[in-house]
């Protein structure tokens, strides 16, 4: 059965290396959909379109594939969708997740949107954690684990620490 993984920037701030990116690259190899909610969509798949159109740009390299994979956007209020390469997915998100789950392929990866994320991790859908730890702290963010009804438990399964000072935590459930 197919997973669903998380990977998300915790105190996001502007601490970013190459090997940070080669280790985003490598998670996406393992992937042959995104998952979105409809806001993170509206701002991430027009922004690595436009880097995947640049091969000057710096983040080109993950771009690329960010823009290429398909997307799987959840939305009630989208009809259908007005980019590329996505579907709409407007059903019961429990439900729709446990059909992709199920469905031939590599596993799939979801990209913030801390309340899409909260809801998924609520309804017990994430089957891996990739939190990346950034050392800067801006103040006045939102958590992905509220509000939740039960407790989460994770088992760490690798911590690795990237040369600009992030720290990557990698969980299961």
């Amino acid at each position: 059965m197919r997973k669903l993984k998380l990977q998300m920037n915790i105190l996001l701030g502007d601490k970013w290396d190459d090997e940070m990116t080669n280790f985003s690259i490598d998670n996406l190899k393992r992937v042959d959909s995104i998952v979105l909610g409809r806001k993170t969509a509206e701002g991430f798949i027009p922004y690595w379109e436009k880097v995947a159109g640049n091969h000057n740009d710096d983040f080109y390299n993950i771009g690329r594939p960010l823009h290429d994979i398909p997307k799987i956007v959840f939305s009630k209020k989208l009809k259908t969708s007005k980019w590329d390469n996505s579907i709409i997915a407007k059903g019961d998100i429990t439900d729709e997740i446990k059909t992709l789950k199920k469905k031939k392929g590599k596993d799939m990866i979801v990209y913030g949107g801390d309340s899409f994320v909260s809801s998924l991790i609520q309804h017990e859908l994430i089957d891996e954690f990739y939190l990346l730890i950034n050392p800067v702290a801006i103040g006045g963010g939102k958590t992905i684990f509220n509000p939740l009804k039960n407790n989460v438990q994770l088992k760490l399964k690798k911590c690795k620490p990237f040369p600009c000072g992030v720290v990557l935590l990698y969980y299961t459930r």
